[in-house]
């Protein structure tokens, strides 16, 4: 699912808006601003686990990929509560983790089913 590669952009975007909005760059997260670019970094973590919930439904092996939202628990915190600038840099690391993690066992569910 694209959208956690995409979270990942947009989280070292959210960690660029000072420097960016300094330098006169109109980036999306700059046009957005630090709330806004927030807001979009929760919602693309969560949609790979809608479609997840969804697939479920027809294949059930499928909702196995859930369980990489346990790694997204920490970046989500840290987005969510406005930490900014170095704190972010674990957060591009475990989004990429989560989306390794959730595309294998998701692709092995299907596979399987």
């Amino acid at each position: 699912m694209g959208s956690l590669s995409t979270a990942v952009l947009v989280a070292n975007n959210l960690r660029d808006i000072p420097t960016d909005t300094r330098s006169g760059k109109h980036t999306l997260a700059v046009k957005l601003g630090d709330a806004g670019t927030r807001r979009l970094y929760l919602a693309l973590v969560s949609v790979p686990f809608v479609a997840t919930v969804a697939l479920g439904v027809f294949h059930p092996l499928a909702l196995a990929g859930v369980l990489a939202a346990a790694l997204l628990v920490t970046p989500v915190r840290v987005v969510a509560t406005g930490r900014t600038g170095m704190e972010l840099i674990p957060v591009l690391r475990d989004t990429g983790l989560a989306m390794l993690v959730w595309s294998s066992v998701t692709a092995g569910a299907l596979a399987l089913s």
